[in-house]
C-alpha cells in the first residue's frame, strides 16, 4: 500500500492562491502561490487578515476590506460557500505606505466539522489585475474588445481552475476515504488483539491468585485458632481479585461488551451478601460499616453478580478513602417505583464539581500517597456501565474535601416477580465423590488436591489435557474440574471428547477458569461442560457448588 499524502505538502504545491482564515478571520495558513501573488511570506500566518491586508489610505474609494468581511462573514454564518464579484483590493509593498493596485476573483469556502459548525474559511484568489489593464489600453472599441476577452478568458480560466480543483478534491476525498477504511480496519483489529491480550492478563493473573487464596483456605484449616497473618493475606488478596476483576470489566465496559445475566433479584439479599463478605475489611483499623434494609423484598430484572459488583466497588471505594476509625452507611428505600441504594462514608471527600469526573476510565478522587492506597481507577466505571445497563442511575456528591461523599444508585423495581433464593451459607458435604482436577499450574493443583481431601473427597489430579483423557478413560469419577487453558489440548477438547464417548454423559464437566468473558462461558457450554467458574475460587463456593450437582454457575 503507498504512503499516504502529505497533505501540507499538496496544499502548498496547489497553484491556485489559497488562505485558511479562523471563524474571526485570523490567518491560520496560506500556500505558496498566494504568498507570492500577494508579495508577503510566512510571518502572516497568525495574524488577522484585514491586519495584514487593510484598505489604501490614498484610495478614499476602496471598499476591498468591507467587501471581504461582509463575505466572510456570509460563510461564517450560512455555512456555504460565497463566490465574491471581481474586486480591486491594493497590497501594500515592501515601501512604507505605499500599495500597489491589485484586482481578484475571489471565492470564499466553509470547513464544516461533524456538527455542522464553521471550523475554517478558505480564501481562493485569482489575481486578474492584467486583464483589469488591458481594458484601459486603447479606443473605446479596443478596450470594449478586451474588456469582452478578458470576461470570456477569466470565465474560461475561472471554469478550468475550478473543475481541476473539483478533480482534485475528488482525488484526495477518494485518497482519504481509502485510508479511513484502512484505519478503521486496523483499530479494530487492534481492539481485538487488546481484548485478547486484556483477557488473557487476566487469566494469567487469576491463576496464582487462585493458588495463593486456595494455600490460604488451607493455612486456616491448619490453624483452627488462627493467625494474624491470615487476615492480612485475605485482604489483600481479596483487594488483587477485585482489581484483576476491575481490569478486565474496565476494558469490557469502555467498548460496550459488558454483560448481564438477568432474572428477578431481591437488591436487599444482594446488599446483605455484599456487605457480609467485605464486613471483615472494615473492621481492620477500627473502621465502622452501618447497614439499613428494608423489611420486604426490593426485586429489580438484574443480574445479581453484577448488583453485588456494583456495591463491592462503591465499598471498596469508601474503604480506600476513608480514614481509620470511619464511619461508612449503606441504606437501601424503595420510592417512586425505584430502588434506591445509598453509600455514605465520612472520608475525605471531593471538590463537588468533580462529581462527574470520578466514573471516568482511571479516575480517581486523589492521587495515590500514604492516606489513600493504590488502585486502577476503574471500579467506579464498571459500576456505571453495569447500573445503566439496568436501565438504572448512578452519582456521586460531596461537600467538600474533608467532608465525606456519597454515592446513590436508583434502580427500576419490579411490579410483581419471584426472586430466585440466593446461595445459602456453605453446608458439610458428603465425603463420596470421586473428583479429577485437571490443572497446569502444579501449586494450585496441589492446593486443591488437599482442600478436597480434607473435606473427604477421593481426589485424583493431572496436569494435562492428554492425561485428563487417559484417566477418564480408565477411571470412573463423579465430578471432573477442569483448566481451560492446558499446556497440550485445551479444555474444550477434553470436554467434547469426553463427552463423545459412550458413558461420556455421567460425570459432571465443571471448567475452572481465569476467561470468564461471556464467548468463553458459550464456549465451554458448547463444548459440554455443565458449568463454568472463575478463579480465583473460594473453598466454601466450590463446596456449595459439589454439593448441588444439578445447578450451573454460568
Amino acid at each position: 500500500m503507498p504512503d499516504a499524502p502529505d497533505f501540507r505538502r499538496l496544499f502548498d504545491s496547489l497553484l491556485s492562491p489559497l488562505l485558511v482564515l479562523t471563524p474571526d478571520f485570523v490567518i491560520v495558513e496560506a500556500n505558496r502561490a498566494y504568498l507570492t501573488a500577494t508579495r508577503t511570506d510566512r510571518s502572516i500566518v497568525g495574524r488577522p487578515v484585514f491586519e495584514v491586508f487593510p484598505d489604501n489610505p490614498e484610495d478614499p474609494t476602496a471598499d476591498g476590506v468591507a467587501n471581504l468581511r461582509r463575505s466572510l462573514e456570509t460563510v461564517v454564518a450560512s455555512g456555504r460557500t460565497d463566490t465574491m464579484a471581481l474586486q480591486r483590493y491594493d497590497i501594500p509593498t515592501a515601501e512604507e505606505g505605499v500599495f500597489a493596485e491589485r484586482y481578484w476573483s475571489p471565492v470564499n469556502a466553509p470547513v464544516l466539522d461533524d456538527e455542522g459548525r464553521v471550523t475554517h474559511v478558505v480564501h481562493r484568489v485569482e489575481d486578474v489585475t492584467e486583464f483589469v489593464h488591458l481594458r484601459r489600453v486603447g479606443r473605446e472599441q479596443r478596450r470594449a474588445a478586451a474588456d469582452a476577452q478578458m470576461r470570456a478568458e477569466g470565465m474560461e480560466i475561472d471554469l478550468f481552475v475550478r473543475a481541476r480543483e473539483i478533480r482534485e478534491v475528488n482525488e484526495q476525498l477518494s485518497r482519504a476515504n481509502a485510508e479511513l477504511d484502512a484505519a478503521g480496519r486496523r483499530l479494530r483489529e487492534e481492539q481485538r488483539a487488546k481484548d485478547r491480550f486484556i483477557a488473557t492478563l487476566s487469566h494469567e493473573l487469576r491463576n496464582p491468585l487462585a493458588a495463593a487464596t486456595a494455600a490460604t483456605e488451607l493455612l486456616a484449616l491448619d490453624m483452627p485458632e488462627g493467625h494474624p497473618a491470615l487476615a492480612v493475606l485475605e485482604r489483600q488478596l481479596g483487594t488483587l481479585a477485585r482489581m484483576s476483576n476491575d481490569l478486565l470489566d474496565g476494558t469490557r465496559a469502555v467498548t460496550g461488551r459488558l454483560e448481564l445475566v438477568r432474572e428477578p433479584v431481591d437488591v436487599r439479599s444482594v446488599v446483605e451478601g455484599a456487605c457480609a463478605d467485605i464486613r471483615g475489611l472494615f473492621a481492620h483499623d477500627g473502621r465502622t460499616l452501618d447497614v439499613r434494609l428494608p423489611g420486604a423484598p426490593l426485586l429489580v430484572d438484574g443480574d445479581r453478580l453484577r448488583l453485588a459488583q456494583v456495591l463491592t466497588n462503591l465499598l471498596s471505594n469508601a474503604l480506600k478513602y476513608t480514614r481509620p476509625g470511619g464511619l461508612t452507611e449503606v441504606e437501601l428505600v424503595a420510592g417512586g417505583g425505584e430502588a434506591r441504594l445509598t453509600v455514605r462514608d465520612d472520608g475525605i471527600g471531593f471538590e463537588p464539581g468533580q462529581a462527574e469526573e470520578l466514573f471516568g476510565v482511571f479516575m480517581r478522587a486523589a492521587p495515590a500517597g500514604p492516606d489513600t492506597p493504590e488502585g486502577l481507577g476503574l471500579g467506579l466505571a464498571v459500576a456505571r456501565t453495569v447500573v445503566e445497563l439496568h436501565q438504572g442511575r448512578i452519582g456521586a456528591h460531596s461537600d467538600g474535601p474533608g467532608k465525606g461523599a456519597t454515592f446513590t444508585v436508583a434502580l427500576p423495581v419490579l411490579a410483581s416477580a419471584v426472586p430466585r433464593p440466593p446461595r445459602p451459607a456453605a453446608r458439610p458435604v458428603s465425603p463420596l465423590l470421586s473428583v479429577l482436577i485437571v490443572e497446569d499450574n502444579a501449586d494450585l493443583a496441589a492446593t486443591y488436591h488437599t482442600l478436597l481431601e480434607r473435606q473427604g473427597h477421593r481426589v485424583t489430579t493431572v496436569h494435562t489435557g492428554a492425561d485428563a483423557l487417559a484417566a477418564t478413560e480408565s477411571g470412573s469419577f463423579d465430578v471432573v474440574l477442569c483448566d481451560l487453558g492446558l499446556p497440550d489440548i485445551d479444555g474444550y477438547t477434553v470436554a467434547r471428547r469426553m463427552r463423545a464417548r459412550p458413558d461420556g454423559g455421567r460425570p459432571r464437566l465443571i471448567a475452572v477458569s481465569g476467561f470468564s468473558r461471556g464467548t468463553d462461558r458459550a464456549l465451554s457450554r458448547a463444548a459440554g461442560f455443565d458449568a463454568h467458574l472463575t478463579k480465583p475460587l473460594p473453598l466454601t463456593d466450590l463446596l456449595e457448588f459439589l454439593e448441588e450437582p444439578g445447578e450451573g454457575a454460568d
